[in-house]
């Protein structure tokens, strides 16, 4: 990683978390009010929903197939989320699937920088935000995603990213102004809109990358040491259902059981049902239940193997000990 790259990605996560702290003591005044909060939330889940269902599920996994000018207009708005360029973040993600909790996996809590074995809090350090520092970002996206550097628009989107960035702040500044008429308002609504919500949404995402790798639920065999959190589902928009995604990579819907809330997937069944998506990738009920027939019985194997092991340690401890000649 270079010094330039390092200093842009350091300032990218510290401005937005020095924004936040600002405004915790703001919430007991009255510099916010409900544009502003309107404003956040809309624009928090047009940027987060640019990470999960384009940048995640079309572009990396290609999970669903849609028109072309909506691939561009999900890779803008997820440009917004201030998380790199669309083709870093998709070749860093698929690198991620590739060495998934193992050495190469670019972010895993269970694998340091050096490529050994961490402790839980520098694991996680490393996994929600740490990588960001001192890991490559952005590589090898000649091996990793091709398809996209094949891809003019988005080759222009990409190099465009500074400029995505610019408008996901000035647009609330904008509209505040425009609706108020005060310039103040503006930089209230650039604020909160603005580095607030870019704060929310990066600690959102990050969370799947520390917490969803490490604590949490599973029910499939994987590889993986990938969980599933459910209290992350709302403001994830359905990505923190993240071992189903793990053990099904290109299911456009994450939440696989009816009480799964999964925003991000209800989002391409409605596109789907608007003619917006097509070739939608889903997971039918006979494969999940050939899947939790293979971690069954990957489970009773386990449980037999340590159980002859067990066995053999006792037989052993019961023959008589051989002293040396």
């Amino acid at each position: 990683m270079t010094r330039a790259h390092r200093n842009i990605n350091i300032a990218a996560v510290v401005l937005p978390f020095v924004a936040f702290i600002a405004a915790i003591p703001l919430l007991w005044n009255t510099w916010i009010g409900p544009l502003d909060v309107a404003l956040l939330v809309v624009l928090y889940f047009v940027s987060a929903g640019g990470i999960t269902v384009g940048f995640h599920r079309l572009l990396t996994h290609r999970a669903f197939q849609t028109f072309m000018p909506v691939q561009y207009a999900f890779a803008i708005c997820g440009s917004m989320a201030v998380e790199g360029p669309v083709i870093g973040w998709v070749a860093d993600h698929r690198r991620h699937h590739a060495h998934a909790d193992e050495e190469g996996d670019p972010h895993s809590p269970h694998i340091g920088k050096e490529g050994e074995e961490a402790g839980a809090f520098t694991g996680l350090w490393h996994a929600h935000v740490g990588w960001l520092f001192d890991h490559p970002t952005a590589v090898e996206a000649e091996k990793y995603a091709p398809d996209l550097l094949e891809d003019r628009g988005m080759r222009i989107i990409s190099r465009l990213f500074p400029l995505w960035v610019t408008l996901g702040l000035l647009i609330p500044f904008a509209i505040a102004w425009a609706v108020t008429g005060e310039l103040v308002a503006g930089l209230a609504a650039l604020f909160w809109a603005g580095l607030v919500r870019v704060f929310l949404v990066h600690h959102v995402t990050f969370s799947i990358n520390s917490i969803c790798h490490f604590f949490g639920r599973r029910r499939f065999a994987t590889d993986d040491q990938s969980t599933n959190v459910f209290w992350l589902a709302i403001p994830s928009l359905g990505e923190s259902w993240h071992h189903n995604h793990h053990a099904f990579p290109r299911s456009a819907t994450h939440g696989l059981r009816w009480w799964e809330v999964d925003i991000g997937g209800l989002i391409v069944r409605s596109m789907r049902r608007l003619g917006l998506a097509w070739n939608v990738v889903r997971i039918t009920p006979e494969r999940q239940r050939q899947r939790l027939a293979e971690a069954a019985a990957a489970l009773r194997e386990a449980s037999g193997s340590a159980g002859r092991g067990a066995s053999a340690l006792e037989g052993r401890a019961k023959q008589p000990q051989q002293l040396p000649l």
